[in-house]
């Protein structure tokens, strides 16, 4: 994707700031820009969620429905990535402009939640070998203001805490076919355990030194980025008394390139270990933020309110 047009005099004062760990919007290298995030905005959909960072503005819906297991894994669901960039984001999205980056943005997120630590696909199984849930993760990119991976991310995890799954009676009937009931009550269901779904962290190779959550201006004045995929921790998505939660170490789940460049294995070393801090401070602040959003729409009773009542 074209980035915005900079001249050689305003890519070296970026370069020059990233240097000094003091970026152009008084930001250090490993600090976020302001997010603003909302959930349960897709009425029609089991789980959906809007985040804002920036100028970039993601809306996830997740839809459910019944599907038979993979042979290989009679025990777990199936979770599937759809990435779709409105023509409105930015001029490059026009036509068919932003498919082969939805494309990427999709395979991304489908490496980093395919792994034995990253998301428990077992809690999507209703009659092993028979029947599971499978769950469609639709994304729509509105804005795009440099940034996507990270942004999508955590939308996708967002949503995926407000995804709610009836519970399903299942008997296995003559012939061995599965007979199965749907509860009609809609708070006859559960929640998804998401505390170890993981987070993309982009670091945007700027002269020697890396940053997070780069800009569209910054992207433009790198020639590689790392996008790292970092497993989350429960204990940040959990109500109750976490003193007898275990503390689940932070890892990489999943490691991508983006660009022409390269870089050095020590640039590599730092660049991972730097994705997994910013990851961990990210999670938390992400746990907080849904935790607050829920508390306030069972407890207080949140309304929305429009311009006409």
């Amino acid at each position: 994707m074209a980035g915005p047009l900079l001249s050689s005099t305003e890519k070296i004062f970026i370069l020059h700031g990233v240097q000094n760990d003091y970026r152009s919007d008084g930001r250090s290298n490993i600090d976020y820009r302001p997010m603003e995030l909302e959930t349960d905005v897709v009425s029609h959909a089991s789980g959906s969620a809007r985040l804002r960072l920036a100028n970039t503005d993601i809306l996830v819906g997740v839809k459910t429905e019944i599907d038979v297991p993979k042979p290989d894994n009679p025990g777990k669901g199936k979770i599937e990535f759809f990435v779709d960039c409105s023509a409105n984001a930015t001029p490059e999205f026009e036509g068919r402009g932003g498919e082969q980056l939805a494309n990427s943005i999709s395979n991304m997120m489908q490496r980093a939640y395919h792994t034995s630590q990253a998301f428990n696909l077992k809690q999507l199984c209703i009659f092993e070998g028979k029947q599971c849930w499978k769950l469609y993760v639709d994304i729509l990119i509105l804005e795009c203001g440099g940034n996507l991976c990270d942004a999508v991310s955590l939308a996708v995890k967002a949503a995926l805490f407000n995804t709610r799954l009836p519970f399903v009676k299942a008997a296995l009937m003559d012939g061995g076919n599965v007979d199965l009931q749907l509860s009609d009550d809609p708070y006859d269901s559960k929640q998804l355990d998401i505390g170890c779904a993981p987070l993309l962290v982009t670091l945007c190779k700027i002269g020697d030194k890396c940053v997070v959550d780069p800009s569209a201006e910054e992207e433009s004045c790198s020639v590689i980025s790392l996008v790292v995929g970092v497993t989350g921790n429960p204990k940040f998505y959990c109500t109750e008394d976490t003193t007898n939660i275990l503390n689940v170490e932070c890892k990489c789940s999943t490691i991508g390139m983006n660009g022409p460049g390269s870089v050095a294995p020590k640039t590599l070393k730092d660049a991972i270990n730097q994705g997994i801090i910013a990851a961990k401070c990210l999670d938390e602040a992400l746990g907080k933020a849904l935790l607050r959003e829920r508390q306030e729409t069972i407890v207080m009773k949140k309304h929305s309110y429009g311009f006409l009542k």
